[in-house]
């Protein structure tokens, strides 16, 4: 038996951090901006790798970022440094093309990219550590990854920075909050509290970065957030937070929203509202035209929507033709067109947008749907030379690493027009046209 010395000494949180991880199947480890948390997972990895006693003959430990080019730079550089001293060993071998670190046990790490999920299915893993998991699609964990993890008991920890309301978010918590199990166990570790950084660093930072930034990046907020980001948190939240309550508003009329995917990653999302409530919200992904105009006249059939809004951007269009064919009355809607308050709004998509967000600010009630929340808060804005609003667009959001907002694009689509709702009084047969948003 031989003993292995890592050239790394452990900061005070992250041996804190290590020791509530041996102690825990699954882990939650928030941490401010240059706190060391790829060094302290990098040698998680390296340990469990060592062990001896596994369920499965040949262990297989990964490291997931958002992208594999951002797990390449991130963390297999500091994965190949630590191991040095083990190089020495019998069977050690480093595989510079698979990206991959093989003990003399068989143990071996891999780094992956959520950007390829595909690359993980299939696999059986004993340790997963996910980076920055709040930018990765939700279900790479629950569809991918946990699944991965069944048959060899294995453990995962995610780890990284607060960018909102999302699945980190809801993993945090879940965590300190019990509800997710108790094998499960989350801590948040503050700049102010590590003592990593230098206290005049730190003021510095605070003044050049803005206090919303700095609240995110280096005290672990989660209730702070970019100040170009359209929608606020506390909006979303208190909308979430009365989705439980029962819709009262039966004389509104019901509205479908409907925002067909353009790409295989995109999720094709009908959302109904009805007045103050989100009555209804599906997704799905990967299925023709004729699947999505199937199952919208099925929901309109059975719901009788007053109106139906359909985002005619790539297969709009078609679903918008088939629709009518069915004999369904459908507005077709280019978010890219003129607003109806064209001195306000660079196009539509930045006028619906900003009567969704009044709509969320005032007595809105959603479901408690993580995928939608965070959606809400994903577009950033910013204003024209002419000083109109514009609303971040799906493109640029993926460029960020974001996915498609789909859900929030449907909801807001429910707000591309006021639609009329008739009302009869009797005995006076006057009618009465009533505009509800």
């Amino acid at each position: 038996m031989s003993e292995v010395y890592f050239d790394y000494t452990l900061r005070s949180w992250q041996a804190d951090a290590l020791a509530a991880l041996e102690k825990n199947r699954f882990g939650v480890i928030v941490a401010h901006r240059r706190a060391g948390k790829t060094e302290a997972v990098c040698l998680r990895l390296l340990m469990a790798a060592m062990e001896k006693d596994r369920v499965h003959p040949s262990p297989l430990f990964a490291y997931v970022a958002p992208f594999l080019n951002q797990a390449k730079a991130v963390a297999w550089d500091r994965l190949k440094f630590y191991s040095r001293p083990l190089t020495a060993l019998p069977g050690f071998k480093i595989n510079e093309s698979e990206l991959s670190i093989t003990m003399w046990n068989g143990a071996t790490i891999r780094i992956f990219g959520a950007d390829y999920p595909d690359r993980l299915r299939g696999l059986g893993f004993d340790g997963v550590v996910m980076d920055e998991v709040a930018q990765m699609r939700p279900d790479t964990w629950s569809a991918v990854v946990r699944p991965a993890l069944s048959d060899r008991l294995g453990w995962a920890v995610f780890i990284g920075t607060p960018k909102g309301q999302n699945l980190f978010y809801d993993l945090y918590h879940g965590a300190r909050r019990g509800s997710l199990g108790d094998d499960w166990c989350a801590a948040s570790f503050r700049a102010d509290q590590t003592g990593v950084l230098p206290e005049d660093e730190l003021v510095k930072t605070r003044t050049e970065m803005g206090e919303d930034l700095y609240r995110q990046e280096y005290l672990c907020d989660f209730t702070a957030s970019n100040t170009n980001t359209f929608i606020d948190f506390i909006s979303v939240q208190n909308a979430s937070d009365r989705q439980a309550e029962t819709c009262l508003d039966t004389a509104a009329p019901l509205v479908f929203g409907l925002d067909p995917a353009r790409f295989g990653d995109d999720r094709t999302a009908l959302l109904a509202r009805r007045g103050r409530c989100v009555t209804l919200l599906e997704t799905w992904r990967n299925q023709d035209l004729m699947y999505t105009a199937s199952r919208t006249s099925e929901l309109i059939n059975r719901l009788k929507p007053q109106a139906v809004f359909v985002d005619v951007v790539g297969l709009g269009s078609g679903v918008v033709d088939r629709l009518i064919q069915l004999g369904h009355s459908v507005i077709g809607v280019n978010s890219g067109s003129r607003p109806r308050r064209p001195d306000k709004f660079v196009n539509l998509k930045a006028e619906m947008w900003s009567n969704m967000r009044e709509w969320l600010q005032d007595i809105a009630s959603i479901p408690d749907d993580q995928s939608l929340r965070t959606d809400l808060l994903a577009p950033m804005y910013d204003f024209d030379s002419s000083g109109r609003l514009k609303i971040e667009s799906k493109d640029d959001l993926k460029k960020r690493g974001l996915p498609s907002p789909d859900l929030a694009d449907a909801l807001a689509l429910t707000f591309a027009q006021p639609v009329g709702f008739i009302e009869i009084k009797a005995p006076v047969k006057a009618i009465q046209e009533i505009n509800f948003w």
